[in-house]
């Protein structure tokens, strides 16, 4: 948990967690005609109040409240995008200060997107904000932007704006609240010559901007909530509605397909907890990626594997933790769309029992990014928060890059000796999907809803048995 800061307080909506549409007043006087009389005599600073009030309910009831901190043990491995941190280095060769730079480093460089307000109306709709329900979109354009950097920077990438983290002493990491910038005092900020990874490079910061900017609040964003929400329609969706990790995942996927500059990505969403090697492989090596490798190209296209799945039934099942968390051990996870119960969060490691996550539930307003120069630093976070296992939702979506042939086949490898249990959280076959009686769900359209088995079945056929859980996301 983490304290409140004064920039904090940014929710615009109502004390409802779906409650964002304006009221009649605010649509029908929006600085167009005459005012009337009754609304303009009533005080700007009541207003201002009213605002200030209502705004700091929504933080607190979205978690950013009480000051606390989050404490990392110095005996335990801390685990963040496949990456081992051990801030216990007595008798190492890495110091202990070194260690939470590197940590430091790696997490303030993740994309964050959160809750926006004030961007361009939805269609279809009154909304000028996500905040309340927009959770999920948000978690999921985060794991999309981990998939993007991968894809597009280079590995040892790191933002040269290197915002430190709130307080760290030899005992623990102590955050304050999810800082915007305007939290950080000037004099703690690090230039890119304090930060030993990082290399000034204009073209590949040029590049994360433009990254960045994929997932800005306004229309022509192709990975905006804009986009996202009309996608969502061919789903059922609308904006307002809750979406689920699932629908999320194929949205990504169709939103990834959409887009033209992608030519060299493909998204790949598992069907009923299996990756089908022979569907990954026909997306991957298209005739686009063929004609590529008759001109020297590689003749392969990088993918981003989405597999939806359900760890339990109303809470997660215990046994599946440890398969988890071999998974966020992996290099080639990019992170997981989950949260607790419709409360999204995005899930990027874990250390002993707690998840580390970052959390999109912060209202700050629209950062015009179709400027050249806009500003980044909302788009960063150095607060990481923790959470237990145990309060995870069962419903999530895993997520993988493979940027070659070569690192999809040590992901499958690496995928299924990270699950020894029974029952594994998904599995990778050979073949494609419709060779067991399956549509490619993973190409084709998602009309409807999205149909989730549980892992906890005993057997592949065709035949289900009564054991198998079907769960409509």
């Amino acid at each position: 948990m983490n304290s409140v800061s004064p920039s904090g307080v940014q929710y615009m909506v109502g004390a409802g967690a779906h409650d964002d549409r304006p009221s009649a007043q605010s649509r029908h006087h929006n600085g167009h005609g005459p005012v009337p009389d009754a609304i303009r005599e009533e005080p700007d600073e009541v207003d201002r109040l009213k605002a200030k009030f209502i705004s700091a309910w929504n933080n607190v009831k979205y978690g950013w409240t009480v000051k606390s901190k989050t404490t990392f043990n110095k005996t335990s491995p801390l685990f963040l995008l496949g990456q081992s941190y051990l801030f216990n280095s007595e008798g190492d060769a890495v110091s202990f200060p070194d260690e939470v730079e590197r940590f430091r480093q790696v997490f303030v460089s993740c994309v964050w997107l959160t809750y926006r307000r004030e961007f361009p109306q939805l269609e279809g709709s009154s909304l000028t904000t996500d905040c309340g329900w927009g959770c999920m979109l948000r978690s999921g354009q985060m794991l999309l932007a981990q998939g993007l950097l991968l894809h597009l920077l280079p590995t040892d990438w790191r933002w040269l704006e290197c915002h430190p983290l709130s307080d760290v002493d030899f005992e623990v990491l102590k955050p304050r609240s999810p800082s915007r910038p305007a939290g950080i005092a000037e004099g703690h900020r690090r230039t890119p010559e304090q930060c030993p990874a990082a290399r000034h490079d204009p073209q590949v910061e040029a590049l994360h901007r433009k990254v960045v900017s994929w997932f800005g609040d306004h229309p022509s964003a192709p990975f905006g909530v804009h986009q996202l929400v009309e996608l969502g329609k061919e789903s059922g969706k609308r904006a307002g509605d809750w979406y689920g990790p699932s629908v999320v995942a194929h949205m990504l996927r169709k939103a990834v397909a959409r887009t033209p500059v992608f030519h060299s990505l493909a998204v790949y969403v598992a069907q009923d907890c299996t990756v089908y090697k022979g569907d990954v492989m026909g997306l991957c090596e298209s005739p686009l990626t063929q004609e590529r490798s008759e001109s020297g190209g590689t003749g392969w296209k990088s993918v981003i594997i989405l597999v939806p799945v359900r760890l339990g039934g109303e809470s997660l099942n215990p046994s599946y933790i440890e398969c988890v968390k071999n998974i966020l051990k992996l290099n080639c996870c990019i992170g997981i769309i989950g949260g607790k119960p419709k409360h999204s969060l995005f899930f990027i490691g874990f250390q002993d029992d707690q998840l580390l996550y970052l959390d999109p539930h912060y209202c700050q307003p629209v950062v015009d990014v179709t400027q050249g120069n806009f500003s980044l630093e909302s788009f960063h976070c150095n607060s990481p928060r923790k959470m237990n296992f145990s309060r995870m939702d069962p419903s999530c979506t895993i997520g993988f890059y493979a940027q070659t042939k070569k690192d999809f086949e040590s992901l499958c490898s690496a995928a299924l000796s990270s699950s020894k249990e029974k029952y594994p959280i998904f599995t990778f076959v050979e073949g494609m999907g419709q060779n067991y009686g399956l549509e490619g769900q993973s190409a084709g359209s998602m009309d409807g809803p999205a149909n989730i088995f549980s892992c906890n079945r005993t057997s592949r056929n065709n035949k289900r048995g009564s054991t198998d859980e079907f769960v409509l996301l």
